[in-house]
């Protein structure tokens, strides 16, 4: 495997350009979509490279119940560093699951105890809750997917203004924007490097939203005031996965961008542009992140293979 096997653990860093300039040169839908792929594949072949390292190390331990062939010098020699790289993998794969559960069971834990607020509510898209605090976000899932916005929320918007809030809302719920936010979240906790590409796809999902909504109510400057207003008075969503108008993201740069005009949908930015780099850098690093893990994962599975007696 060589120094190939711990590549996969640091090309997250190829994405940071992209993760900047796709919030501010790209559309939000495409954005969003890119960000949440690439920041996908480059955990999960982070993660792949990191339990690979702790195949090698748990075979030094004395008294594992692994093949003793596993421990050859052979199987060994094939990670750079093997004493100090595998077994310090050990504890950063454990790291890396306990995160990502914990992260996993607080979602379902949120999402669960937010449809158990509802029952006894009648059964429709938007379901109003008497609260003297204001909020609104969307919330997937159950037998239906629904907008739970309080009514202190709606006492501080104009009619107009709360055309935005659902409008949004159910640009969340269209498309799914959760499962984008939990994916990068996911993703952020597989491997560190990849936490700028959580917080920009955060923003630009808001973005995607915006745009949806200012299109509904057919007026930029409605939308702008709804977000404005609504992020003034409003807290925070019970979860980073759960999308509402006022969190998360910069407020003003989300308003300036309302402000104006519409931004235009472009597949794919020419490579001599700043951005067209960046993207096809973050591509390059997506790729070869998958070509080393794969890579890496046959060498070893052949070496272990040889070293195990039949």
């Amino acid at each position: 495997m060589g120094i190939f096997v711990l590549l996969p653990l640091v090309l997250p860093l190829t994405a940071w350009p992209i993760a900047r300039l796709a919030e501010q040169r790209l559309h939000p839908r495409t954005a969003t979509v890119l960000l949440t792929g690439v920041s996908t594949v480059l955990a999960l072949c982070s993660t792949v490279c990191l339990a690979l390292l702790v195949v090698v190390g748990t075979a030094q331990l004395p008294g594992n119940p692994l093949p003793d062939g596993w421990s050859d010098p052979e199987v060994r020699e094939s990670v750079p560093r093997h004493e100090v790289a595998g077994k310090a993998a050990i504890p950063a794969l454990l790291a890396v699951l306990a995160t990502c559960g914990r992260a996993l069971l607080r979602h379902h834990r949120i999402r669960r105890r937010a449809h158990a607020a509802l029952r006894g509510l009648p059964l429709t898209q938007v379901a109003v809750l008497p609260d003297a605090t204001p909020y609104a976000y969307a919330l997937p899932g159950g037998p239906l997917d629904r907008i739970v916005v309080s009514t202190a929320m709606l006492g501080c918007l104009a009619p107009r203004k709360r055309r935005a809030l659902f409008a949004h809302e159910r640009a969340h719920l269209a498309a799914r924007h959760h499962r984008h936010l939990l994916l990068v979240q996911l993703a952020a906790c597989a491997n560190p490097f990849l936490r700028p590409l959580r917080s920009a796809v955060a923003y630009t999902a808001e973005r995607w939203a915006d745009e949806e909504a200012a299109q509904a109510v057919g007026s930029r400057k409605d939308a702008a005031r709804a977000i404005g207003t609504a992020a003034l008075v409003s807290r925070a969503t019970p979860a980073p996965t759960l999308a509402a108008l006022a969190a998360p993201g910069p407020l003003p740069r989300r308003v300036a961008a309302l402000l104006a005009p519409a931004p235009s949908l472009r597949a794919w930015p020419s490579v001599f542009t700043t951005v067209g780099l960046a993207l096809r850098t973050a591509a390059t690093g997506a790729v070869l992140s998958a070509m080393f893990s794969a890579n890496s994962a046959v060498t070893l599975l052949l070496l272990l293979r040889a070293a195990t007696p039949l």
